[in-house]
């Protein structure tokens, strides 16, 4: 191989390396796009899941609001029973939250960090090779 490099000419060696340069700039989008799809997704999952937790906590407190209306008009079983609707929806929603909250930090910020890691290499390994 060190012969044939020896061989070419130096246009020949800046084709090649325009061709090579091209190809890894076409890589490194490629897989930057990648991530901010999958970071897209993530950010999705989690903002449904906030929606979810605000919609149970919506009912939660319409069954509580239901209980209390219940207990102030007659002291029935009934109440009783809204009320643990109503707070057990609301542990669900918390939960649901936590859990939401959690996906939307873990999608942010929306940067493909892994594709920046890797171009830095590249232009590391770029700069190391053009000095030799």
């Amino acid at each position: 191989m060190t012969n044939q490099m020896e061989t070419l000419s130096t246009g020949e060696l800046v084709r090649r390396l325009s061709e090579d340069v091209s190809r890894l700039v076409r890589d490194e989008l490629r897989l930057a796009r990648l991530e901010m799809t999958e970071k897209g997704k993530r950010a999705g999952v989690g903002a449904g899941l906030l929606g979810g937790a605000g919609v149970l906590a919506l009912f939660g407190g319409g069954a509580l609001v239901a209980a209390v209306i219940m207990a102030l008009a007659r002291v029935l079983p009934g109440w009783a029973s809204a009320a643990i609707v109503g707070g057990a929806l609301l542990v669900l929603a918390g939960v649901v939250g936590l859990v939401g909250k959690q996906q939307v930090t873990q999608a942010t910020p929306p940067m493909p960090d892994e594709a920046m890691r890797s171009i830095r290499a590249d232009i590391d390994a770029v700069k190391g090779s053009a000095h030799r």
